[in-house]
């Protein structure tokens, strides 16, 4: 079957990304494209890369405009989808790539954006235990933030087998610049990102804390406490990140990486790297591949799991491909690619 699908804020780096993939998928014609400040703009003097779309012009994002398609993806600022998505036909399969409907508790919703939270949809990362069928049908679908899939993905088997403390757990990940997104920010101007390397909202505040700590939390009985800190590194796109927690009994690197090794065979995207290999961000560019090493700290008692992907595909777009495939009842890997590019 052909799938109509249409993306909205496709003036960005995610919607840009969510129609190089959907130009290679099998099963889909590419509709309507949207934007807001952009309205009125040619894919081509936004999107150079997309030639097959160069003459598309953005038109308005409105719920008339992304009505009769099979599919419409969000790809809109931070509380700009849930007034959209409000206005579409309940069947209509609706991804949307932003927070507005990730989290489920109230307080957290309140503590790190403020405001009514809009409510939840069924989350977008299929390898959670179970997620995949809640995702098969889905009519509503919010894509899990960047820093969440990697963090997650990196620590899920530990956790979920009880191998960690997981009131102690530790992640720091390296970003590129385009996890910001497109909207032009002054700490972001090449002079000041070339270079070097910053961390920001350190201490807990950054948004993706709670959402990190919701996904493990569905793996555990224990409590699940964070400490995240996300640093920005002068590249353009992907994200590399250390996670670590304390070891709840002795336990050998061998048992650790066989432990991986089973949960990530079971995996297509997600990918253990042999031993001795730690993942690059350079690696996974352009892919849905997450690449994993997972090692123990005996001195510090600690499991340590290193993960990399691409923030702009398995960390939001690619990941939406992913929850369509399966809401629609298509091949899981359509459209996607485990392979990235080099060098």
């Amino acid at each position: 079957m052909t799938i109509t699908a249409a993306v909205a804020g496709a003036s960005g780096y995610a919607g840009g990304e969510l129609l190089r993939l959907l130009l290679a998928h099998p099963d889909v014609d590419i509709g309507a494209v949207t934007a807001a400040n952009h309205a009125g703009s040619t894919l081509a003097s936004l999107h150079p890369h997309l030639v097959p779309l160069a003459d598309r012009v953005l038109a308005e994002t409105s719920p008339h405009t992304l009505a009769d398609h099979d599919v419409v993806f969000l790809a809109l600022p931070h509380g700009a989808s849930a007034a959209v998505a409000a206005g579409l036909d309940p069947s209509t399969l609706v991804i949307d790539c932003g927070a507005d409907f990730r989290l489920t508790d109230d307080a957290a919703w309140s503590d790190f954006y403020g405001g009514v939270r809009p409510g939840a949809w069924p989350y977008g990362l299929p390898e959670l235990p179970g997620q995949r069928d809640v995702l098969s049908g889905a009519t509503r679908i919010a894509v899990p933030g960047c820093y969440p899939t990697v963090a997650t993905l990196a620590l899920a088997p530990a956790v979920r087998a009880g191998l960690v403390d997981a009131a102690g757990i530790v992640v720091v990940a390296v970003s590129g610049t385009s996890g910001a997104g497109r909207a032009p920010q002054p700490h972001l101007v090449a002079a000041d990102v070339m270079g070097g390397a910053s961390a920001y909202a350190v201490g807990g505040t950054h948004r993706h804390t709670p959402e990190i700590e919701q996904n493990l939390a569905t793996l555990t009985d224990q409590p699940v406490t964070v400490s995240f800190t996300p640093m920005l590194a002068p590249m353009a796109r992907g994200i590399l990140a250390t996670t670590s927690a304390p070891l709840s009994r002795p336990v050998s690197a061998d048992e650790v990486t066989e432990l991986y090794a089973d949960a990530c065979e079971k995996e297509p995207f997600v990918h253990l790297l042999p031993d001795g290999a730690c993942p690059t961000t350079k690696a996974t560019l352009g892919s849905n591949a997450v690449h994993v090493q997972v090692t123990v700290d005996a001195r510090a008692n600690r499991l340590v799991a290193v993960a990399a992907l691409d923030n702009l595909t398995k960390g939001t777009a690619g990941g939406a491909v992913q929850c369509m495939n399966l809401a629609l009842g298509l091949d899981e890997q359509a459209g996607l690619t485990s392979v990235g590019t080099a060098p």
